[in-house]
This record gives structure tokens, C-alpha cells and sequence, in this order.
């Protein structure tokens, strides 16, 4: 998956360029699609910025080998990130989480 495969995604799904998190949550790495989008005059990333925070994360997803969990996820959820409410991802990176520190 790429950065721009990611945005198309989340475009596809909810209409707007979601931001997107990796964020490690008692113990466990998740995605987490946030409430904020590109399309907002209020977000704080320049459309390049964004997309290289996009490629950032893929490279993440697919360096775990979970791109295709991610996506699957989006796919298939009836949850929408909303104000204060992030849609969450659970990653299962096995012995390897230790590996990954996200603060």
C-alpha cells in the first residue's frame, strides 16, 4: 500500500482525507483514523505534509505486514471518526510489537 493508495481509501470510504495515527495503546500498536482532514481550514498539514505522513505510515503497515488488515478494516467497518472519536485499529505485531516504540 502506498500514501496515496491510503488517502484514495479513506476518501473512498468517508469523503474526506482523514489524518491517521500510529499510537501505541496499553501495550498495543493501533491505527487510528482521527476526526481531523485535510479538507479542513483548521488542519495543520499542508496537502505535501500530509502525504508524506501518509507514505510514513504505509511504510510502517507494510514493513508489519498488515497493509492488507488495515485495509480490510476500513473496508468493512461501520464506524466513522467523528469530533473527539477516532476510529481504532488493533495490530497484532506478535513478539515483534517490542520491536516498534511509538510514543
Amino acid at each position: 500500500m502506498t500514501g496515496t493508495e491510503l488517502r484514495e481509501l479513506l476518501q473512498q470510504k468517508w469523503g474526506y482525507s482523514f489524518d491517521i495515527q500510529l499510537r501505541k495503546v496499553r501495550g498495543k500498536i493501533r491505527v487510528q483514523v482521527m476526526w481531523r482532514y485535510l479538507e479542513q481550514a483548521s488542519f495543520p498539514l499542508s496537502e505535501t505534509e500530509y502525504m508524506e505522513h501518509l507514505e510514513a505510515v504505509t511504510n510502517y503497515l507494510n514493513g508489519w505486514g498488515k497493509a492488507e488488515q488495515v485495509r480490510s478494516f476500513i473496508v468493512e467497518t461501520r464506524e466513522k471518526p467523528r469530533l473527539g472519536k477516532a476510529v481504532s485499529i488493533p495490530l497484532d505485531l506478535g513478539e515483534r510489537a517490542s520491536e516498534w516504540i511509538l510514543e
